[in-house]
């Protein structure tokens, strides 16, 4: 009994293992029929390049496949080789574990068949930059998984099939084709990237929720409706004229009845201020008055921080600010930009207004004869006057060649002022988002501000750690350029605490206590680490940090769990041919400094090491190559 046993289980694993080799080598035949049929009947001439019958996709590491933990095909990249043949959906269906499938910058040519619907674990389609033509198979909206559609730069036409139900799109390419009809109503509140521009569509603009504009459109010449300049026309019948004058009449009457309810407001409140001036007459005398007008008038006199006339708001508080408060002068610390600069300089000095943010606005200041001037302004702060000057000359003591130093402060119960030399070659955040579009940004000057930041950075968490003096707001937006175009981090030690979590505004991400008493300075620098991962994101993806609910940290997660992780770089330097395995290293520093558990992050130190190490191989593999 027990040698039959053992035969039945015998014949059990064989005849397992043969409907598994059968399948694999089906997909396998699948592929090359795919490959050949691509390649207009070709078979590839190098031997390295495999898809051939001798060897295994996985285990011979056939060009352009990627396999699973489990050898199944889960990627298919046949990129820029020339090929002319056409696409045979059949046969790379029959691969089911495939996910991503792209076949751009090729030659391909004819229609994309219905077929393409077999493929249901397609979470990225592309076919861009071909030869294509046809209609769009309807079955194409069949493909559930679907985030990635690229399809531009062929010769498709006719009418787009119902993408509205591919419920998880993020994005669809479709510019350079001669596509018409009405554009389909896609969820544009997830949508990361779109564009259909030159094209044959027509019709009214669905609600592009405010994410893109004029360039995702244009080319166009029957769209209408916002963004684009085109108003639609009337959508009123002709046939209805009465209908239409009975609306019109109706509306004539409500807004009479909002200019009657307004006059009656107005009427009110005219006849409440006269009766207040009366008692107010009545109750004090002349010469109180005039008491009254005297310290009015002197309060806003010297209350104003005078600015040009467009800058109005921009307001300092004088030593003469209130005679029960001590004196609080500007405090110019030794520097050799500024040495004679007064209080009453920077009052006399025309303001123009370059930024407002939550708790302050940032100004440039021009005092005759001595700089040019930023000046923070910092409102509602509660430091006092004391722990804020100790606080400035500590950070005065910490130099360092990326560090913006601060030249003067000045402090009041209620606000503060520091003051920097105004950098006129902008800050990081304008070289990235296109400000200052013709400097050269390339990969290795990004490189290179990713190494300076992160080595003044870490000095700065060394020498101020005993004091608990963290930047507290790192952002592109203070990283500025000086004159020599190396970076400098600005507005070091300005840190709001939220009165509410204290904790600094805008960082959580896993440092907030759940002990507001025990919240931990070291908890601070971890936050600017965080930080500083978001500033490397923003240079390796050349995106916006935040814009209208898209959160670049969460966006970059999302990919990168997805397994097409250099879809997140920026597009210029893809095309400058940048090394994408050390943009993928410096990736990989950025998603360590931006872990959401705070304890997990490494230390600035350990950053510099990590930045380093990428930044000396670029170093040798250039001078290799030159």
């Amino acid at each position: 009994m027990e040698r039959i046993l053992f035969w039945v289980i015998s014949f059990s694993l064989v005849l397992l293992i043969h409907i598994s080799k059968s399948a694999d080598e089906a997909e396998k035949q699948s592929l090359l029929d795919f490959f050949r049929q691509l390649n207009n009947g070709g078979h590839p001439t190098d031997p390295g390049f495999g898809w051939n019958s001798s060897s295994d996709p996985c285990f011979n590491q056939w060009k352009g496949i990627t396999c699973n933990s489990q050898l199944s095909v889960k990627k298919v990249a046949l990129e820029d080789l020339g090929l002319a043949g056409i696409f045979n959906a059949n046969s790379i269906c029959a691969v089911k574990s495939l996910s991503v499938l792209s076949i751009q910058n090729n030659g391909i040519h004819g229609e994309v068949p219905a077929e393409i619907a077999g493929c249901n674990h397609l979470t990225h389609l592309y076919i861009n930059d071909n030869q294509f033509t046809g209609i769009l198979p309807a079955s194409l909206v069949r493909l559930n998984n679907l985030k990635r559609l690229f399809i531009s730069n062929n010769n498709f036409s006719g009418e787009l099939p119902g993408l509205a139900k591919i419920s998880g799109l993020m994005s669809f390419l479709a510019q350079n084709n001669q596509l018409s009809g009405e554009l389909p109503k896609l969820d544009f509140t997830n949508l990361q990237q779109f564009n259909v521009s030159s094209n044959n569509f027509s019709g009214r603009v669905p609600d592009l929720s405010g994410k893109f504009g004029v360039s995702s459109l244009f080319a166009n010449p029957g769209l209408c409706g916002e963004p684009l300049q085109n108003t639609c026309p009337s959508s009123e019948s002709p046939r209805a004229p009465s209908k239409r004058r009975s609306r019109e009449w109706k509306r004539v009457l409500m807004y009479i009845g909002y200019l009657a309810l307004a006059l009656v407001i107005v009427l009110f409140l005219a006849f409440k201020l006269i009766s207040r001036k009366k008692t107010i007459k009545k109750s004090i005398g002349p010469e109180k008055k005039g008491v009254t007008e005297g310290k009015t008038k002197s309060s806003s006199e010297s209350s104003g921080y005078k600015t040009n006339a467009s800058r109005s708001d921009y307001s300092i508080p004088s030593s003469n600010e209130s005679s029960m408060m001590p004196p609080s002068p500007l405090v110019v610390l030794p520097n050799p930009v500024i040495r004679d600069l007064s209080f009453k300089d920077l009052l006399k000095a025309p303001a123009e207004l370059l930024g407002r943010g939550r708790h302050g606005s940032l100004y440039k200041v021009v005092v005759e004869g001595v700089a040019t001037l930023a000046v923070k302004r910092i409102k509602d702060w509660s430091i006092s006057s004391q722990d804020f000057r100790k606080r400035m000359e500590k950070i005065d003591q910490v130099r360092h060649l990326n560090l913006l130093p601060v030249l003067a402060f000045f402090c009041s119960r209620q606000e503060k002022l520091v003051v920097y030399e105004y950098q006129q070659n902008g800050s990081l955040f304008n070289l990235l988002h296109g400000t200052q579009s013709d400097r050269r940004f390339d990969w290795g000057s990004r490189l290179s501000i990713a190494v300076r930041l992160a080595e003044g950075l870490a000095f700065l968490h060394k020498e101020l750690s005993e004091d608990g003096i963290s930047h507290g707001n790192l952002k592109s937006t203070n990283i500025l350029m000086n004159k020599s175009m190396d970076p400098c981090i600005s507005e070091y030690g300005l840190m709001v605490i939220d009165n509410q979590s204290h904790s600094p505004v805008g960082h959580s991400n896993g440092c907030k206590s759940m002990d507001h008493s025990q919240y931990h300075p070291t908890c601070y620098f971890k936050a600017d680490i965080y930080n500083f991962g978001v500033i490397l994101l923003e240079m390796l993806t050349g995106k916006l940090v935040q814009s209208n609910g898209f959160d670049l940290g969460s966006w970059v997660n999302s990919v990168v769990r997805e397994d097409w992780t250099v879809e997140v770089f920026d597009k210029a330097l893809m095309m400058e041919g940048a090394s994408e395995e050390r943009m993928l290293n410096l990736l990989q520093v950025a998603m360590k400094c931006i872990d959401p558990s705070c304890e997990a992050r490494p230390s600035m130190g350990e950053v510099v090491k990590m930045i380093v190490n990428i930044k000396e191989e670029e170093d040798g593999s250039f001078c290799f190559e030159t």
